[in-house]
């Protein structure tokens, strides 16, 4: 396995377990760290800056969503997810084409994330704090159901966004060859 796709697996997660047990927080700078990390190292922001921003919001939209349906309850009041959780989404969108590359697939998306969306869901409230209103088990199936659909969608994305990129490469190198 290239150094680049393990260091993107142990980048996620450092700015998840960072994200989760420092809320929001100082610790907050250790995803955002591993988010310039990624533009810098792993990655560009121009191959992937589109795709962070869009998994950022609509998942924190889902989230929030999910929240007003009374799956997820956080400490205080508020109309949207804490920060922490909504960085998650963008750190998670860091690793469609790195190290979750290889679930690409529509079927396959939808068995990881049915698998382990909610794992990480039902991890991430213990050490955060964050109650599951509707109990353990309804809350695993809801997720289970929810992420069937969603990282297969996320994967859409990340084919679309790439495919754009290459063209707009494509087309400059194009450019380029007129001038010269």
């Amino acid at each position: 396995m290239p150094i680049k796709l393990i260091a993107n697996a142990v980048l996620f997660q450092l700015g998840w377990f960072a994200a989760v047990l420092g809320g929001s927080s100082f610790w907050l700078l250790i995803p955002l760290g591993v988010l310039l990390v990624h533009f810098t190292w792993t990655s560009s922001w121009a191959a992937e800056g589109k795709l962070v921003m869009t998994v950022f919001f609509a998942g924190a939209a889902l989230d929030s969503f999910l929240m007003h349906l009374g799956v997820f309850h956080f400490p205080g009041e508020s109309d949207l997810v804490p920060l922490w959780l909504a960085l998650l989404w963008a750190l998670l969108a860091t690793t469609l084409n790195h190290c979750l590359a290889w679930s690409q697939r529509w079927w396959l998306a939808a068995m990881v994330g049915a698998a382990a969306a909610p794992v990480s869901y039902v991890a991430g409230a213990a050490l955060a704090d964050v109650e599951l209103p509707l109990g353990l088990w309804p809350s695993v199936a809801i997720l289970a159901a929810i992420w069937a659909v969603v990282l297969p969608v996320l994967h859409g994305f990340a084919h679309l966004y790439r495919e754009q990129y290459r063209q707009r490469q494509l087309a400059e190198q194009q450019a380029n060859r007129v001038r010269d």
